[in-house]
């Protein structure tokens, strides 16, 4: 094996994460204050308060507190199920056996509340040139099954695609979307937050997100209808009455007052959060020039927060990588002059700073890979870019997730540690 040259760089002594809590002295006066109120529960000032501050925000009439950004997506698919298809009987999903199409490169919480609710993910490919749900292929989806009436869509990494086109095609399909924007919270395109383009969205204050709560999410509507039964809905759906009285099925998902303190303290950072975010993405941009790599694509119209800085490997700059069986391990062959996410990846880690791999496809998962996908030119679960090329499918997720990864991105990484991290890189490529 072709051994590459580390000499004179050492292991920080600091962790370098790949996105981590920034919190601020704000967040414990928000906390101090619930605990001073005894408003301990998920009820209080901070909930109401976070509630219409992200709502304000982003620019929607109506903002839910729930206790993660999943929770919101489970409540978002839900209340379009029943929109679309009527309240289901008890046990059952609101889109029990029907199809719904769902962004495939993304983490499972985007696809997993849909099974929750009954439903069938169809997962439509990757755009090459966002990174976001391919639009050609969506469109073919909805020629493949014109019966479809809902769109679940994910910003990927706080970025996003021609979002006006998305809800163009989708309307004049009578389809509803719920965006995904747990990622993309900030970010905007054509002037207009994320969170706006669908008729139900949701963002997340996970602990490793642009503003965190330690976890927590929210539901945005302009619906007050919506709202108020989604509210009801996250409190076991009780009814108002003097007892414990249930018509239909609750769940346990309401905002902590605590977690709401947090997230509104961070809130007050999120426009530094977001310039932090984008120097390193830029520095990475500059550091790495010249490489056979480029960075995650940014849209005309899109201004992105940067969460995650990302990037991916030119084809034939791609050492020899594998993925076990099992998958998960994988096994690379050092060479020079090329190297792969795997390589870099163990690389960085050995000198203490953390990255990731790329969302691996949802058709890709064990758990989802007999569901259907669509791309561009053809239906199919491909599993490997020979596959690919053997068949002649465009599979783009599978391809973005063989070559690419995400780099540290942590907002608390000096210009100096970047500029190691970026030397390491570089020597991968040795």
């Amino acid at each position: 094996m072709f051994t590459k040259n580390f000499d004179g760089i050492k292991p920080f002594e600091k962790k370098i994460w790949l996105a981590s809590p920034t919190m601020h002295k704000e967040e414990l006066e928000w906390i101090a204050k619930a605990i001073k109120d005894n408003w301990v529960t998920t009820a209080g000032d901070n909930i109401n308060d976070l509630e219409k501050v992200c709502a304000e925000h982003i620019g929607r009439k109506y903002g839910v507190g729930l206790s993660s950004g999943t929770a919101s997506l489970h409540l978002a698919i839900k209340i379009c199920g029943e929109k679309l298809y009527g309240q289901p009987k008890v046990g059952h999903g609101t889109l029990e056996g029907r199809k719904v199409f769902c962004s495939d490169m993304t983490f499972a919480a985007t696809a997993n509340p849909i099974a929750y609710e009954g439903g069938e993910a169809v997962f439509i490919d990757t755009d090459p040139d966002a990174w976001n749900m391919d639009l050609v292929a969506l469109e073919k989806a909805f020629a493949i099954h014109p019966d479809v009436k809902l769109v679940v869509v994910a910003n990927l990494y706080g970025f996003t695609g021609n979002l006006e086109k998305l809800v163009e095609i989708c309307h004049s399909h009578d389809a509803l979307i719920v965006e995904d924007a747990a990622e993309s919270f900030g970010t905007t395109y054509n002037g207009k937050q994320t969170g706006m383009f669908g008729d139900v969205s949701i963002i997340s204050f996970n602990g490793n997100k642009i503003i965190t709560g330690s976890t927590g999410g929210m539901l945005l509507t302009d619906s007050e209808e919506d709202a108020h039964k989604v509210r009801k809905w996250s409190i076991q759906s009780r009814e108002d009455a003097p007892w414990y009285q249930h018509e239909e099925i609750g769940y346990n998902y309401r905002l902590s007052n605590l977690v709401a303190g947090a997230a509104l303290g961070n809130y007050g950072h999120l426009a530094d959060h977001i310039s932090q975010k984008k120097a390193i993405y830029e520095r990475y941009k500059e550091g790495l020039k010249g490489l056979p790599l480029s960075m995650m694509p940014i849209i005309d119209g899109c201004v992105p927060n940067y969460w995650l800085s990302c990037a991916i490997i030119d084809k034939d700059a791609m050492c020899k990588q594998v993925r076990s069986e099992s998958e998960k391990e994988a096994l690379y062959v050092s060479e020079s002059g090329k190297t792969c996410p795997t390589e870099i990846l163990e690389t960085l880690a050995k000198f203490n700073a953390e990255g990731r791999p790329i969302w691996k496809p949802m058709h890709m998962q064990p758990v989802y890979r007999m569901f259907p996908f669509i791309t561009r030119n053809g239906t199919g679960r491909a599993r490997s870019n020979a596959y690919i090329k053997e068949n002649g499918i465009m599979d783009v997720g599978a391809d973005i997730f063989d070559r690419g990864l995400c780099l540290p991105s942590d907002n608390k990484m000096t210009a100096e540690q970047q500029e190691t991290i970026i030397d390491i890189i570089r020597r991968c490529f040795g």
